[in-house]
């Protein structure tokens, strides 16, 4: 060994020691130690006594609930015990039905909660019941801390019938209603003679959609942490398809709500959202195309959370969305608590949301964000609509006596348009023989102004056109969002569509066509290909009676494009509204036949040369224009 290993070991001996000395603990350390070891000993036996005692709680609180509720067993209580109050396990749900002459509502005692809900009247597309949610893939419950500062919420806890009829199954019908109610009890007192709840009562009616929904807060004083000054409530829930459509359902399906002004906002329906409601709020929905489940306060929601997560379109389980809501509602602990709250479990109609006069039917997309939309679907479209349905007729001939109704009140303005368009069509010759007379770019505005005198002179105003077709632009958008949103078209057959709310298909397949599977889709709709080409042969007359070579370069072949590309965006939409779009440009080749056979061109012609040999008056318009040509020819002569 060299004497460089021998020193070096020497020094790391050394190291070792001196660390071992220092590191040493004094006396006055090991004291201390030995205190803490015995604190920590103390506190490990009081641990132990505590789980003990909780043990004979629980087993207190599992006897009280199996005495009051013999359908579960004592030995069901979970190991949870908090604030006084058991938890129960999940397994031994007992269930209670209460049915309506239109819900079936399926009412859990684990959490008290609504279970699900089915919609008696109502079938999926696939002919099963329609249910808009189930308790397996939701939450629902009240979340507070307890005396002992732990978290709960009333979804883990067991709650027991308190007003029933003697059975687990209860119905009403017509205008009879029936209360049920369940309580949650602290698990130390004895629920005979108990002063201390948590109650949640429900009220339904034989003929309505909405339940009543009362909670109470009873005696909760010494069981509630005592700072609680506000009570949060949990809501979430996912949607299961009930459409034909999935990928439409799930691009109508979003959270809505009003605040306590009432004014209704909505998170996005195509991407998945959040958002912190600070405001008051009077009602949350989840709604779907067609359907809602809506909580709604008796007096106001202080403030909001809401979120929305989607899915894929091709997802096995059928889930349209995830709807995520949390509610703060105010509490004191210092007296009785009571909310009450109602639920509505229906159907998207119109008269059915409005009647209960707090905005619901504004879920229904009918324009509400340009007034003239809504008010044409509001006051014209939905009331003749309804008209029609009292007659008892397939909605197919309801949509064409709608069409022949809406042709008729529009007939002045296709009448004003057509005379219009002739008019321009007689003067084309002499706008082309001032197109020749000034041919370049710089006599444009000498140009302009010559055709502006013509127009003048033959009594001719080239926007008259124009203000009709203005005129009926409001009328096709609100009836493009009234047919996709029309309840009352769901699953209901015309001709070859079996539902005219979705898309109809002629023929279809399952193999998945790069471009074509993606932008047209994997199936053909009659009635979109029928309304495409009647387009198409309406674009063409309108070009022939019009006449004109003053368009755009481009702007005619656009004019033909658009239809077609049009094809692929209403190939999954509905079948209603093709159908009507198809139906319109039919009757305008009918009207344009009839008023053909009405209108004499040539003495139309004879009009305006008689109003050319009139002395016209100049408009200040042209006056101005006449002047402003005055001052480019001055420019241009001075360069």
């Amino acid at each position: 060994m060299s004497k460089n290993n021998i020193f070096g070991l020497v020094i790391i001996v050394g190291l070792l020691i001196g660390y071992s000395i220092w590191m040493t603990p004094s006396n006055e350390e090991m004291v201390a130690a030995k205190r803490k070891t015995d604190s920590i000993s103390q506190i490990q036996r009081a641990d132990s006594l505590n789980t003990a005692m909780a043990e004979m709680v629980k087993k207190a609180v599992a006897d009280s609930i199996a005495k009051n509720n013999p359908g579960v067993s004592a030995v069901a209580v979970s190991d949870s015990v908090s604030g006084g109050f058991a938890a129960i396990a999940k397994t031994d749900e007992k269930f209670y039905t209460l049915e309506s002459d239109l819900l079936k509502l399926k009412i859990s005692a684990h959490g008290g909660r609504i279970w699900s809900v089915q919609l008696k009247d109502y079938q999926t597309f696939d002919s099963l019941p329609l249910v808009l949610y189930k308790g397996d893939s939701s939450v629902f419950g009240f979340e507070f801390n307890t005396e002992d500062l732990r978290t709960l919420n009333t979804a883990d806890l067991m709650f027991v019938p308190v007003l029933t009829a003697g059975s687990d199954s209860i119905h009403v019908s017509g205008k009879d209603s029936v209360q049920f109610a369940l309580r949650v009890y602290p698990g130390k007192t004895d629920t005979a003679t108990s002063k201390s709840y948590i109650e949640y009562v429900y009220t339904l009616k034989g003929n309505e959609y909405m339940v009543g929904y009362k909670v109470n807060f009873v005696g909760m004083k010494g069981y509630i942490a005592q700072n609680t000054r506000d009570m949060s409530l949990l809501w979430n829930t996912t949607l299961i398809q009930q459409e034909k459509s999935l990928k439409t359902e799930q691009t109508q399906s979003t959270i809505h709500y009003m605040d306590i002004a009432g004014e209704v906002s909505y998170l996005s329906e195509t991407k998945n959202e959040k958002e912190r409601i600070s405001t008051a709020v009077k009602w949350v929905s989840f709604k779907q195309q067609f359907f809602s489940a809506t909580l709604i306060a008796g007096d106001k929601f202080e403030s909001a959370d809401i979120e929305t997560v989607g899915y894929p379109e091709e997802n096995k389980n059928r889930q349209v969305k995830t709807m995520r809501s949390a509610y703060i509602l105010p509490f004191n602990i210092d007296g009785d608590q009571t909310y009450n709250l109602q639920w509505y479990f229906g159907p998207n109609k119109y008269k059915v949301l409005r009647q209960y006069g707090m905005n619901l039917e504004r879920q229904i997309p009918l324009g509400w964000s340009f007034f003239l939309m809504q008010w044409i679907n509001r006051f014209a479209v939905i009331p003749v609509f309804n008209w029609l349905e009292s007659f008892n007729m397939n909605y197919g001939i309801i949509i064409l006596i709608l069409t022949i109704l809406l042709k008729i009140v529009l007939f002045p303005i296709a009448w004003k348009t057509y005379i219009s368009s002739a008019k321009m069509r007689i003067l084309k010759p002499e706008i082309e023989e001032i197109g020749a007379k000034f041919p370049k770019k710089d006599d444009a505005m000498k140009k302009q102004q010559a055709t502006m005198a013509l127009y003048k002179k033959a009594g001719v105003n080239p926007m008259a056109g124009c203000v009709p077709m203005l005129l009926q632009f409001p009328i096709l958008i609100a009836l493009f969002r009234f047919f996709p949103a029309s309840f009352e078209l769901r699953q209901q057959s015309f001709l070859w569509a079996t539902d005219l709310s979705s898309y109809d298909s002629i023929y279809s397949w399952t193999t998945q066509i790069p471009l074509l599977s993606t932008f047209y889709g994997n199936h053909i709709s009659l009635f979109t290909l029928l309304m495409t080409i009647s387009t198409i042969m309406y674009t063409k007359m309108n070009n022939d009676m019009m006449g004109s070579t003053q368009q755009m370069p481009g702007m005619k072949t656009m004019m033909y494009l658009m239809p077609i590309m049009f094809l692929g965006f209403f190939n999954n939409y509905s079948a209603g509204l093709s159908y009507y779009y198809m139906l319109a440009n039919l009757f305008t080749f009918a009207q344009m036949f009839l008023i053909r056979r009405f209108v004499n061109e040539d003495k139309l012609h004879a009009r305006i040369q008689e109003n050319k040999t009139k002395t016209v008056k100049k408009s200040s318009f042209q006056k101005r224009l006449e002047e402003m040509t005055k001052q480019q020819q001055q420019k241009s002569l001075r360069k």
